[in-house]
């Protein structure tokens, strides 16, 4: 009989706190059980291994990027706003922020289905530039290419320089917005 109060849902919520502390890489089982109180042996009512739980994670993941993004699009804050918001969420959660990067395999509908309504959102913030077809798909790999790099940056400590980071954040965001402005 499982725990009580322990569903595959929660396993997810634990992995997630596993995953912002002690980052991608050191998301294990193991982790999870002795955050949830368990012996490792627990875990296997609620999910199959550990590629299982990080693809829940991933698909969770998504899901909250998307809802943090939101937000600033139905504010009309366009790409400024999103791009803001995006580099809030990474920071909130450095340890899963990686799981955004990840493609669906053709045996994950989930996770295809988180990545592709987040993009979706990103589109929307694209619609603003006129921007169809493969412009469209450009423009997209280039907003996620360029937050992306500034997040891996940040995280890892790469932008140690005296000069304000938000600064430089928001003159990459304007010179994004120009190219993009390029494209159309």
């Amino acid at each position: 009989m499982p725990r009580a109060g322990l569903t595959p849902e929660r396993v997810v919520e634990l992995g997630c706190a596993v995953a912002d502390d002690v980052g991608w890489e050191g998301l294990t089982l193991a982790a999870v059980a002795q955050r949830a109180g368990v012996r490792l042996p627990s875990l296997y009512k609620h999910v199959g291994n550990v590629e299982d739980l990080r693809t829940r994670i991933a698909v969770r993941t998504l899901d909250e990027l998307r809802a943090a993004l939101v937000p600033a699009l139905e504010r009309g804050e366009g790409l400024a706003g999103l791009a803001r918001a995006y580099l809030t969420f990474a920071r909130a959660h450095p340890g899963r922020y990686p799981a955004v990067i990840r493609a669906a395999g053709p045996d994950e509908p989930e996770l295809a289905a988180a990545g592709g309504a987040l993009l979706e959102v990103i589109d929307g913030a694209m619609a603003a530039y006129g921007l169809e077809g493969d412009d469209l798909v450009d423009a997209v790999r280039i907003v996620r290419s360029a937050l992306h790099g500034f997040v891996a940056l940040d995280a890892g400590g790469g932008f140690r320089m005296a000069r304000d980071v938000g600064r430089t954040f928001e003159r990459m965001v304007t010179g994004l917005d120009a190219a993009l402005r390029a494209l159309a």
